[in-house]
C-alpha cells in the first residue's frame, strides 16, 4: 500500500476517534467494566493516530506558512529546511502508526512455562523462566497472577500457568500481548545443573507458550459434551497433599485434546472457572493459528512441542550470553536478562515485526 493509500484511510479513523470518544462518556459504557475496558483500548490506540495526525497537519502548516512568508521576508526562508524536516518525520511516524498491526496487542495474556527435555535441570529452567517474565512484568507495571503450577522437589516446575495482566487500558504498542507474543517457542539454557557431580556443562530446554486472554463476551462457545472434567486433590513440591478436598480440577477438551488443569484456587468452582478461562483462550489460540495459516500469513510461530532443535532462543550460562535466534540478537548480559532486562530481546523481535508489516503494507 502506498503512503497516500495509507493516508486516505485517515479519515473513518477520525471519524471513529470522534465516536469513540462519545461512547467513553456513555452512561451505559461505564456502567460496564468490560465494555469500559474493551472501548477505552480502541480509543487509546485511535489516539495515537489522532496526535499523529495532529502532529503531520501542525508540521504541514508551519511549512506552508513559512514559505508563504519567505516570498516577502527572506529571513522566513531559514526555518524552511528545518520544518520540511519535521513534516517528513511526522509523515513518517504517521504511516507506520496507520501500518496494519495485530489487533490483540493491547490484550492482556496467559502464559504457560513447560520442562522439557532435561528432567530435574528443565523443570529448574522453567522456574527461572517464570521468574524472569514475573519480573519483566514488575518493571511494566503489569501484575502476575499464578494460575496453575506443578512444582518438584527441588523447587522447580514441570509446568506453570501465569496470567499476565496491564493496569487500565494501554495503547497497543504498550499492551502485554505486543511485548510477550514474541515469547512463544522452545528455549533452550546450557550451563552445569545443581545435579551435576562432575561439573559438566548440560543443554536442557523448557518451552513457552503464550496466548492473549480472551473478554468474557467473546465468541467463543464451549459445548459442555466436549468436556471431560476430573477432581482431584492439590499437590505442592515433591506431589504432597495440600489439600484435604478434591479441590483441583482438570478439564479436557475431547475434540481437541486440550488438558487444562488448576489447583491454585481453594474451592473445586474456581478452579473450574479459571480453567475454562485458559481453555477458551487455547481454543481461541488455535483458531486463530488455524485462520492464518489458511491466509498463509507470516508470523512468528510458536510451537507446542519442548524438541531442542527448534529452539527460538538460547542462555548460554558459562559465557553470560542471551541469543535469540529468529533475529540473530545476541548480548553477554544473561543475569540481567533472567532479573527481567527483556527490553532489548523483546525490541528486536518489534524492531523486525514493524518491518515485515511495513514492507506488506508497501506491496498491497
Amino acid at each position: 500500500m502506498a503512503a497516500t493509500d495509507e493516508l486516505g484511510a485517515l479519515g473513518p479513523l477520525l471519524e471513529e476517534y470522534e465516536q469513540v470518544e462519545a461512547q467513553m462518556a456513555d452512561p451505559q459504557t461505564l456502567a460496564d467494566p468490560q465494555l469500559m475496558r474493551r472501548v477505552g483500548r480502541r480509543y487509546a490506540e485511535l489516539g495515537r493516530v489522532k496526535a499523529a495526525a495532529d502532529r503531520l497537519s501542525s508540521a504541514s502548516g508551519d511549512l506552508e506558512a513559512a514559505r508563504e512568508l519567505a516570498v516577502e521576508d527572506r529571513s522566513f526562508a531559514d526555518e524552511i529546511p528545518s520544518l520540511e524536516e519535521e513534516e517528513a518525520a511526522a509523515h513518517e511516524a504517521l504511516v507506520k502508526i496507520l501500518a496494519p498491526r495485530d489487533p490483540e496487542d493491547a490484550m492482556d495474556v496467559i502464559l504457560e512455562i513447560k520442562a522439557g527435555e532435561g528432567g530435574e535441570e528443565s523443570a529448574l529452567f522453567a522456574s527461572d523462566l517464570a521468574r524472569m517474565y514475573g519480573r519483566y512484568a514488575e518493571a511494566h507495571g503489569w501484575s502476575v497472577t499464578e494460575m496453575s503450577a506443578t512444582h518438584t522437589e527441588l523447587g522447580g516446575y514441570k509446568d506453570i500457568t501465569l496470567a499476565i495482566r496491564a493496569k487500565g487500558t494501554p495503547a497497543p504498542d504498550e499492551g502485554v500481548w505486543a511485548h510477550l507474543k514474541y515469547e512463544g517457542g522452545v528455549h533452550r539454557v546450557q550451563r552445569v545443573p545443581v545435579t551435576e557431580s562432575q561439573g559438566r556443562i548440560h543443554t536442557s530446554a523448557a518451552g513457552v507458550f503464550v496466548m492473549p486472554e480472551i473478554e468474557d463476551d467473546e465468541e467463543i462457545v464451549i459445548d459442555q459434551n466436549d468436556l471431560r472434567i476430573d477432581v482431584y486433590r492439590s499437590s505442592g513440591p515433591g506431589g504432597q497433599s495440600v489439600n484435604t478436598t478434591d479441590s483441583a480440577v482438570r478439564i479436557t477438551h475431547i475434540p481437541s485434546g486440550i488438558v487444562v488443569s488448576m489447583q491454585n484456587e481453594k474451592s473445586q468452582l474456581q478452579n473450574k472457572e479459571a480453567a475454562l478461562r485458559v481453555l477458551a483462550s487455547r481454543l481461541a489460540a488455535e483458531a486463530r493459528a488455524k485462520k492464518e495459516a489458511e491466509a498463509s500469513a507470516q508470523r512468528l510461530s510458536q510451537v507446542r512441542t519442548v524438541d531442542r532443535s527448534e529452539r527460538i532462543r538460547t542462555y548460554n550460562f558459562p559465557e553470560n550470553r542471551i541469543a535469540d535466534h529468529r533475529t540473530g540478537f545476541k548480548a553477554h548480559n544473561l543475569d540481567a536478562v533472567l532479573s527481567g532486562a527483556l527490553d532489548a530481546v523483546i525490541a528486536s523481535l518489534q524492531e523486525a515485526d514493524e518491518a515485515e508489516r511495513l514492507a506488506a503494507a508497501a506491496q498491497s
